[in-house]
Formats: C-alpha cells, structure tokens, sequence
C-alpha cells in the first residue's frame, strides 16, 4: 500500500471512530429541526425549489442542507436522526479525503495527514459534524474551496486551475448559507497575493470566469425560487437577514464581546499549540512567506467577522480549514518552538499531536456513546412526541396549526398536515395541535359546530415551548 491510500485509509478510520459512534442516538435539537422537517415536507411534495417550515415558504437560507437531508433520507430509505445527520459528517470526510489527497503535493505526505487530523478533531467540527446544521456543510464547502484554490498555487499551476475547481465549491457555498464564506476565501487570496506581489492572477480571466461559474451554480436555483414565489418578499427577507447582522439587531454587548473567545474555543486543544509558533524557523523563505500571509488572511477575517454587532462565534468557523493548513505546516516545518526556560525535545511535538489526536477519538468514540446513555430517559423532545403519539390514534390526521419549526414533529407517527390559521382547519379534522397563542381561538372555532374542540394535553419541547393537542369532539 503506498503512501495516498494507508493516509487515506488513516483518515477513515479516525473519522469513522469519531463521527459515527451514537450518531443517531441523541433527539433532533436546536436549528436541526429546520433542516430536517423541510426536508420531509421536500419529499412529501416534491418541492425542492421552495422550502417550507411548517405552511410558510423558507426565506432566511438557500436550501443545499435540506437537498441533502432529503437525498439522504431517499436513498437509506428511512427518516431517522442517523440519516438527517450523516450529510455532515460525510462533509467533513471529504475536507479530510481533500487535505490528504488534493493538499499531499504542497504539504507533503506528513503535513497533508496532519492537516486532515487537525480538521478533524477539534471541538469545533466534532461538534457540527454531529448535528445537521449548515455550519458543518458550509465550512466544509469552504475547506474544500481553500485546499483546491491553495494547493494549486503553491504548486504554480495554471490559473485556470487555481480559480475554477475552487468555483464550483464557491458556488455551492451560496447555496448553503449566502455570500459570508466569501469574506474568508478573499481575505486569504489577498493576503497571499500581497505578499507575493502576484497582482495579475486577480485580474485574470480565469477569475472572472470563477466568478460566473460561482454565480450561476447559485442561480441555478435562486431564478426559479424567485419566479416560485413572492420575490419581493424573498429579496426582504434576504436583504433583512444582512442588514440585520451588520446592523445588530438584538444587539447584546455582553454576548458581542464574549464572541472571540468563544470562537476561539471551536479549535481547541489545537489552539493551544499557536503560541508556539515561531515563523522564522521555516527553513524556506516561500514557506515563511505564505505562512505569514496565511496568519493575516486568519486574523483579519476572523477580528472581522466576530466584530459585527450581529455575530455569533460560529459564524468565523471558516477560518479552521486555513488555521489546519498553517499548524500543519508549523509542526512538519520544525517552526513549533519550546521557550528557552523549558527543557523539552522536538519529539515531545508528536507526542502532543498525538494526544489532540486521541483526545477527538475519545470525544467521538467514547464521550458521545457515553452520553446518549445516560440521556436516554430525559430527551424531552421524544417525551412530547410519545404523549402525541399515545393520544392520537394511528388512523387518525394530525394538523399542526401555524407551528413554525418543531423537532417533536420528527417523532410524531401518524400523518401530520399543516395549516396557517386556526380557521383554515379542515371540517373533517378531529385532532390538532395549536401554540398557546391560538388557544383561545382553537375552544371557541366554529366549525365543527355542535361540537367543540377541547385540549387534550400540553406538550413541551427542549426549549420549553408549549403546544397544545386538541381534539374536537362532544
């Protein structure tokens, strides 16, 4: 076996013993409902251009998670937290497969390797890998679009193939979460253009071609998603969820200054090995130089991004892909410096690689199982779904009233069908769900007159909202 595939065949086995222990096991939480539940109704109604929460149309984010979620669910034949889940962790194999395969040229077969480890096991993406939110897939697009673009530049290949490989990944970026990634991807490209002086590769075709590819990829489904729909509403909603962050709507100061370190924390314990870095050690003057640029390219966009009233710490975990890069030359270049006043060897570098190394198998392999144990009987959102379900009779149809995202609906077994308005109920319906808001009006609706919906039970989920079950009847 030669050196690609045992680095290969490494790869997959540490993100196989972190990412799939217990993957399913934990209920749906927090925004995975959203990715999840749109998935179904895509399936449900065969429409993949508009997506849906509940009876609204989804404006606030493109829909590649919920394509994949849905692509997912289609080809294992089943809906389960497993097969919603597995899209991310396969997003971060493939930046793994890339780093050891694509980035081997420029990295080297050890760097290369090192690189995909770090990727892989710090708490950042252990953590998103695990759930189906967009960050696992968006960053990951974005490693894929920085191993391509950077690879193929320190390698002085054509600029046709600098660019355009990393295009399509752009491209689908768009498609996962909108334009940020592009802040990340152009903060490294000029940092690394600066120091180089390598003004013309900006200013070449094969960037405004990249450019056109990138777009069109997004427009392949934002042109029909607009003819689909309201397209004034949809351009609000886009341009609302813009101005909203740089705005800072909800501004809180003591969450917004909390933000770099909290971000920071996504990539430990590699963090922990920067202080350490010495970029005078690079023996090559070019691997200095790019090391420098790849700092700033990190530091400027991450400062940036986390300093905008509306930001959250996830929002800068792009910059994890680059920082692998530059630890991972760090460590294969000997630019990892003990200070004077300590007495360690070169050697004690790999014995702490190699911890961060196990720590994430442990994380994966052990914690996780560990912890889908011992939650096993206080997942609140499968307790609500069990009450539903004990209540509503199998041959029965549950509507859900103006519900936006519910995760307890994941669970529910009998068909579930959606409405906008207490009033828009079905005459034939004989049991629904409302939020404690339309309670009011769900006891007294007309409809059914001479009977009367009464509430059956009140359900809570994990972020202790409130439903509550009717049942029309005498």
């Amino acid at each position: 076996m030669n050196l690609p595939f045992r680095a290969v065949a490494v790869v997959l086995l540490v993100w196989a013993l972190i990412y799939l222990p217990a993957l399913g096991c934990l209920a749906i939480k927090g925004e995975e409902g959203r990715r999840i539940l749109t998935a179904v109704q895509m399936l449900e109604t065969g429409n993949y251009i508009v997506p849906q929460i509940g009876s609204n149309p989804y404006f606030r984010k493109p829909p590649l998670v919920n394509w994949l979620v849905a692509a997912s669910f289609k080809i294992f034949g089943g809906h389960n937290e497993w097969t919603a889940r597995l899209p991310s962790a396969l997003a971060i194999l493939a930046v793994a497969i890339a780093f050891v395969t694509v980035a081997r040229a420029s990295l080297g077969p050890r760097g290369s390797t090192t690189a995909a480890l770090i990727w892989m096991t710090n708490i950042g993406m252990i953590e998103k890998g695990r759930l189906i939110e967009i960050e696992a897939l968006y960053v990951s697009l974005y490693g894929l679009v920085i191993i391509f673009w950077l690879s193929f530049w320190v390698q002085k290949k054509s600029p046709w193939l600098i660019w355009l490989p990393a295009s399509v990944f752009l491209g689908f970026g768009l498609l996962a979460k909108g334009p940020t990634h592009l802040v990340f991807f152009y903060a490294i490209v000029l940092a690394i253009v600066w120091d180089s002086k390598d003004w013309r590769l900006l200013v070449h075709p094969a960037h405004f071609a990249a450019l056109a590819i990138m777009l069109g990829i997004a427009a392949a489904w934002g042109i029909p998603f607009l003819y689909s729909t309201t397209s004034q509403v949809a351009m609000d909603k886009w341009s609302g969820q813009l101005t909203g962050r740089l705005r800072g709507i909800d501004f809180k100061f003591l969450s917004w200054i909390q933000n770099i370190p909290r971000a920071l924390i996504y990539f430990l314990p590699w963090l922990l090995l920067f202080p350490f870095m010495r970029f005078s050690k690079f023996a090559d003057e070019a691997q200095q130089r790019l090391a420098r640029a790849l700092a700033w390219g990190i530091a400027v966009s991450f400062v940036a991004v986390n300093l905008v009233p509306g930001a959250v710490p996830r929002y800068s975990m792009p910059v994890i892909v680059p920082a692998s890069w530059l630890l991972a030359m760090a460590y294969v270049g000997d630019a990892l410096e003990w200070p004077r006043s300590w007495t360690r060897s070169d050697r004690d570098w790999a014995r702490i690689v190699a911890v961060f190394v196990g720590l994430g198998i442990a994380i994966g392999a052990i914690g996780y199982p560990l912890t889908a144990f011992a939650l096993r009987n206080r997942q609140q959102v499968k307790k609500a779904a069990a009450e539903i379900n004990a209540l509503v009779p199998s041959n029965e149809t549950l509507y859900a009233v103006d519900p936006d995202y519910q995760p307890v609906f994941f669970y529910v077994k009998v068909p579930l069908k959606y409405v906008s308005q207490v009033k828009k109920l079905p005459v034939d319906a004989r049991y629904f769900l409302v939020r404690t808001k339309n309670e009011a009006e769900a006891s007294t609706a007309p409809q059914w007159a001479p009977l009367r919906a009464h509430p059956l039970t009140r359900v809570r989920d994990y972020s202790n909202r409130e439903l509550v079950l009717f049942k029309v009847g005498p």
